[in-house]
């Protein structure tokens, strides 16, 4: 599957694998969908699968209704979405996207995160064609499942590729496509544990790996921002 491939997987566990910080990202990607579409799954696409991927990551049912809540409470926040980018340590680009109820002290911490390294953000849409916007699906292996025949089943909805490893299979298209997919794929009768529009970089650079222990330093302090809501780059 290659070493990009592997790479990512790596980082994506080790993201979401950090319960402290992942549970009130999980929720605010709850109320935001609420808010928009409304608090009933049954109607509303988008808080269907932002409640998938908080269950996927083991998040209470008490924390999932209290985000649902929150976004019809009288003082519920008015999150808006926006994304930074900016180069890293040794060349490293950085997409990050945030979600927040004050956009003047997110772009200052995400520059501050930047100035640590003696690094910088760049002009918004600088690094936007490098890298392409995927929607992506993560669903548990079993011996049942013929992965050949899934991907002849989803090629309609917009399939782009399939990777599958001993445990967990993952379906790529376009972005555009993630209406589809998602459809397609609970019309099969499948469970997602995890569906997302993530960005996958044109070109990849690999780093050493000393090179990497100041890269990885500046994700980590961007994924504990509170506002932020994903990290991508160009990493090999």
């Amino acid at each position: 599957m290659g070493r990009a491939f592997e790479y990512r997987k790596a980082a994506k566990e080790k993201r979401w694998g950090k319960m402290s910080r992942i549970f009130p990202k999980l929720g605010k990607a709850i109320t935001m969908a609420a808010k928009e579409g409304g608090g009933d799954p049954a109607m509303n696409a988008a808080l269907r699968t932002a409640i998938a991927n908080a269950k996927g990551q083991n998040m209470p049912k008490d924390n999932i209704d209290a985000a649902i809540k929150r976004a019809t409470a009288k003082d519920a926040s008015d999150y808006t979405e926006i994304n930074y980018e900016g180069k890293g340590p040794h060349g490293v680009l950085v997409f990050v996207e945030c979600a927040t109820d004050n956009t003047t002290r997110t772009v200052a911490n995400v520059r501050m995160h930047f100035n640590k390294f003696d690094c910088g953000l760049v002009p918004t849409g600088s690094l936007e064609f490098m890298f392409n916007r995927k929607a992506v699906f993560e669903i548990d292996k079993t011996d049942k499942m013929d992965v050949e025949e899934m991907e002849l089943e989803l090629i309609d909805a917009g399939l782009e590729e399939i990777i599958a490893d001993e445990e967990t299979i993952y379906i790529h298209g376009d972005f555009t496509s993630f209406g589809k997919l998602a459809s397609a794929i609970e019309a099969m009768g499948i469970e997602v544990v995890k569906a997302s529009l993530e960005r996958f970089p044109t070109t990849e650079v690999e780093f050493s790996d000393d090179q990497m222990v100041d890269i990885e330093k500046l994700i980590d302090r961007l994924e504990d921002d509170d506002d932020v809501q994903a990290v991508y780059t160009n990493i090999a």
